[in-house]
């Protein structure tokens, strides 16, 4: 992490990063509101918000915790989500589900006080994404490492299908309608999904785009924003699978976020960039703003009421030497320093 958390509109993606002084004084339409402090040094992964609480749902080593954002404080804790990387906030069953990648299971808890109701276990390995489906009041639980999906009901948290996939699944969203659409980042195409009969209906390639991962729909043109691992954005028509465009992005993507009410999306990469899309009345699409953001700062959670954009990450200190068993190491996470990065939208 680098000693202060540098926000920077630029006018074009091709244009170079400004100063913060500089961005201060310009056009820029985001700005750091705070940094909030959460204990603990262990990996992260998918960040969610509950606009309706202002809370946030950090996935953080072996639990979630939940942070208030309007006090910045660490209220409650979810224990025991082994190699946690996502939550999904079911509002109406007033649950939230927790995806465990090194036990195979999901956590349910209660969203009011946050005290565990049980654990399921999923029909495959690698839990990772996961998200809720408000049409069919299922959970969907995507197995990187299977290759397919578990669906839990939420009135029941039983296990009530698993939908096969056509590959390595990374990032879904559901249009609230009864379709969802999932990137299968190693075969570069979407999978589509009728979530009432859990089953892929229908599929499309993503090219220009390789190695699909984060995704958001706009539901009113029914566009997709798909951020692919070769630095490209990817939009799509969702009901036809149609490549309609792409805009430039940092490398690792791995977040994405739509606001509807701005019409713009968001890409959050792990270089530390943070592209803003422009959503123009002719369907158009284009570089609005790059922000930079911090190193790490990879997933992303936006809050529809407040426009607040929440990226965590922390410092890093060097990497340690490279060894046979590991010749790509990754460097170590300084003490103490993770947080979450707020973004205000300011106009």
């Amino acid at each position: 992490m680098k000693k202060t958390v540098l926000l920077l509109a630029v006018a074009l993606c091709a244009c170079p990063l400004l100063t913060l002084s500089h961005a201060e004084t310009s056009a820029s339409r985001y700005k750091m509101a705070q940094k909030i402090h959460v204990d603990g040094d262990g990996g992260w992964d998918i960040i969610a918000a509950d606009d309706s609480t202002g809370r946030l749902y950090v996935s953080h080593a072996t639990m979630v915790q939940v942070v208030d954002t309007k006090t910045g404080k660490t209220v409650g804790t979810i224990p025991d989500t082994k190699g946690v990387h996502g939550t999904a906030i079911a509002r109406d069953a007033d649950k939230g589900y927790t995806s465990n990648g090194k036990d195979t299971s999901v956590t349910v808890f209660d969203l009011n006080t946050l005290a565990v109701i049980e654990k399921v276990r999923v029909t495959g390995t690698g839990p990772d994404a996961i998200t809720y489906d408000k049409y069919s009041h299922a959970v969907f639980v995507f197995n990187g490492k299977s290759g397919n999906a578990t669906v839990i009901d939420v009135k029941t948290n039983k296990v009530t299908a698993t939908v096969a996939l056509d590959g390595k699944p990374e990032f879904p969203v559901s249009d609230e309608k009864g379709t969802m659409y999932v990137n299968i980042e190693d075969k570069n195409i979407v999978d589509v999904i009728d979530t009432k009969a859990a089953k892929v209906i229908r599929k499309f390639p993503v090219a220009p785009g390789e190695g699909p991962s984060p995704i958001a729909l706009d539901m009113a043109t029914n566009r997709l924003f798909i951020g692919c691992g070769n630095k490209v954005m990817v939009i799509a028509d969702a009901k036809t699978g149609k490549i309609l465009g792409s805009v430039p992005i940092g490398d690792h993507a791995d977040g994405a976020a739509f606001d509807p009410v701005y019409k713009r999306a968001y890409v959050s990469c792990g270089d530390g960039t943070l592209v803003v899309a422009q959503e123009a009345a002719d369907g158009k699409c284009s570089v609005l703003e790059n922000v930079a953001t911090q190193k790490g700062a990879k997933t992303i959670a936006l809050d529809g009421k407040t426009h607040h954009l929440y990226l965590p990450t922390a410092e890093f200190g060097p990497a340690p030497a490279a060894t046979a068993d590991n010749p790509k190491p990754r460097p170590a996470i300084v003490p103490g320093t993770f947080a979450v990065i707020d973004v205000e939208t300011i106009k």
